[in-house]
């Protein structure tokens, strides 16, 4: 039996009340604690196979981080990313993939160096950033290209601090 993004799933502690989850790499909306109904941080890992299931079908904006394993920038550039991908759970989907094991998504969108950073919203790019950079800049580069939704704390807010985030 073969196992699709439907089915992948990761188990995700909720910050807020400490309730694991279980988050499945392709769904509808964003994941929350069946708890506490807090959202949860989305990372998933996707390949040539199931990137259009996991990006492009995705309903929140989509940050793609094309890395590779022997690439000491892709290292060092993971860890803001996932701070990232917290801060903004219910609002942000990080989805990773490994240029040497993707190479029709790497061609898909150009990529030419590593770590580059593509993102997306309803499965098209809004911007692409290449090489890595200080959480402080993608955070920067995050809240200027994140769309707002209309009636609600923008997500530029959120990574600016003035959406009740310090």
């Amino acid at each position: 039996m073969t196992t699709t993004a439907h089915d992948r799933a990761r188990i995700v502690e909720c910050p807020n009340c400490g309730s694991k989850n279980r988050v499945l790499a392709a769904a509808e909306g964003a994941p929350r604690c069946g708890a506490c109904s807090n959202p949860l941080v989305w990372i998933v890992d996707a390949s040539d196979a199931d990137f259009g299931t996991v990006a492009d079908g995705a309903t929140v904006p989509v940050l793609v981080d094309v890395w590779a394993p022997w690439c000491g920038p892709c290292r060092m550039v993971s860890p803001a990313l996932e701070q990232l991908a917290t801060e903004l759970a219910g609002n942000l989907k990080l989805v990773k993939v490994n240029a040497d094991v993707a190479p029709e998504v790497s061609s898909r969108f150009g990529v030419q160096a590593i770590p580059t950073l593509i993102l997306m919203h309803h499965g098209r790019v809004i911007d692409t950033q290449v090489g890595a950079a200080p959480a402080r800049a993608l955070r920067s580069w995050l809240a200027s290209r994140l769309p707002a939704d209309k009636g609600k704390t923008s997500r530029a807010d959120h990574l600016s601090g003035e959406g009740g985030r310090p």
